[in-house]
């Protein structure tokens, strides 16, 4: 059985057990958090998709730890202008592993 679910703007597939990385929560490490955007669930040949969300889904997961990802390096560079600029950016996410799934 899994999911597609809707945080933070993107959409994940899971299954209950799997750890997600997500974008970043305010909850503490082992707290319980419900996702309620459910968008389609499938359990073998049985899916239900909903139209945008599942009337009644729910994602239950239980957070695991936050941290930040790895860096992602910006270079702008203009040709004959002397005019190079580099930045770089380290997204923060939340590990969740998923306990259930209501459909």
């Amino acid at each position: 059985m899994y999911a597609v679910f809707k945080t933070g703007g993107k959409q994940y597939k899971a299954a209950t057990g799997e750890i997600v990385r997500i974008e970043k929560l305010d909850v503490e490490n082992g707290a319980s958090v419900e996702l309620d955007e459910v968008l389609m669930v499938a359990d073998g040949d049985d899916i239900r998709v909903g139209a945008p969300n599942i009337d009644g889904g729910k994602v239950t997961a239980e957070v695991v730890g936050h941290g930040r990802g790895d860096k992602v390096r910006i270079i702008k560079f203009k040709r004959r202008k002397h005019h190079m600029k580099q930045m770089g950016h380290r997204q923060y996410y939340t590990e969740i592993k998923i306990t259930g799934i209501e459909g």
